[in-house]
């Protein structure tokens, strides 16, 4: 490779900026980093278990929404209906 560097055992997509070992070995720089990545990883775990959980309680607002809006509907009708049948009641017969 160029200038002598070796390459990171971590490939370039984890670390694209560090091409190389550290000269001096010094292994808790990278067991660091290791345990930093570990870390980051069980973060994600937890935020994507959130995610589905959160996602299943969007799903079943959305259904109690639309139940809402079908009663709302029905509610609504029946209101008209009854305030039809009032006015009719109370209205004057017609004579023929």
């Amino acid at each position: 490779m160029c200038n002598g560097h070796r390459r990171s055992s971590f490939g370039d997509s984890l670390f694209p900026y560090q091409t190389s070992v550290p000269e001096n070995g010094d292994a808790s720089v990278v067991d660091n980093i290791r345990g930093r990545l570990a870390e980051a990883e069980s973060r994600l775990a937890v935020v994507r278990a959130r995610e589905v959980e959160l996602s299943r309680l969007l799903e079943e607002m959305k259904r109690l929404v639309s139940v809402m809006e079908i009663l709302e509907n029905y509610l609504k009708r029946q209101y008209r209906d009854r305030q039809e049948y009032v006015v009719r009641l109370l209205s004057p017969v017609a004579r023929k």
